[in-house]
């Protein structure tokens, strides 16, 4: 699948990049990333994948577009108000770069249909605000064999990892998986909502771009991915922290008591 003339000019910034060039642009082209949530974390995702040339971007949302969403979700404007998040993103997506396709999955990603929606796609980036639906993609991932950058907002921090329990280290050992990281979520209401205590709309724009060059890396395969690695950003005093986490055997998915089993 090559590049035409008008691609070439689109991506020159790309191409002149050793790590990225003609191969990576193509593999770009050729990739399909499903993005969850077209909020504060995947409006800016998937603004940088557009613009990347990434050629499929599949976006999940069965929310709609409020006044309030403006400060951080850039993609939007005033007149999206109202509109489905999903649909609204696939009209920016179309408007920004025609060379990228886009399919609007207008509903709830949950256990029970992640499955079904993930195998479509190569990689996974969930934007979601909850871990309801964190736990069931990465479960979803693991079982369809497919990476994963996950990120979470705080209200002037971030965190972001990339998952591929699916596949083992260089010594053999599985890749952790997101239970691994965390394996129970928090109690209900223990984690307030963005619109309970707020959140800096910078910080979102931020961590969206961390996530769109995570899935870049997944799919071109530049530099190191954050697998087995903790990313927190702290705003307030503009700290980048790195926490390194491992395979914990008593994960339910490739832990050594489903082997026994």
């Amino acid at each position: 699948m090559g590049l035409n003339d008008d691609e070439i000019e689109r991506y020159a910034r790309h191409l002149v990049l050793p790590e990225i060039g003609g191969p990576g642009q193509a593999k770009l082209k050729r990739a399909s990333v499903l993005v969850i949530g077209a909020g504060g974390l995947g409006a800016p995702l998937i603004q940088y994948l557009a613009a990347a040339g990434v050629g499929m971007i599949g976006i999940v949302d069965d929310d709609h577009v409020s006044l309030s969403n403006l400060q951080r979700q850039t993609i939007f404007s005033s007149a999206d108000t109202g509109a489905n998040k999903a649909v609204a993103a696939a009209g920016f997506v179309k408007r920004l770069n025609p060379h990228v396709a886009v399919e609007e999955h207008v509903t709830r990603i949950d256990a029970h249909n992640a499955r079904a929606m993930i195998a479509f796609y190569d990689v996974v980036a969930d934007g979601s605000d909850n871990f309801e639906t964190r736990y069931a993609v990465s479960d979803a991932c693991f079982h369809e064999k497919k990476p994963l950058v996950t990120a979470a907002l705080g209200r002037f921090d971030g965190s972001l990892t990339t998952l591929r329990p699916h596949e083992k280290g260089a010594d053999g050992t599985p890749n952790p998986t997101y239970r691994c990281l965390f394996p129970d979520p928090p109690p209900p209401g223990m984690i307030p909502t963005c619109a309970e205590v707020g959140v800096l709309g910078a910080l979102a724009g931020t961590m969206g771009s961390l996530m769109a060059l995570e899935v870049i890396r997944a799919i071109t395969g530049f530099g190191e991915p954050l697998v087995g690695k903790f990313l927190l950003v702290d705003a307030l005093t503009m700290r980048f922290d790195m926490m390194r986490y491992g395979w914990d055997p008593a994960n339910p998915l490739n832990g050594t008591a489903l082997a026994r089993g």
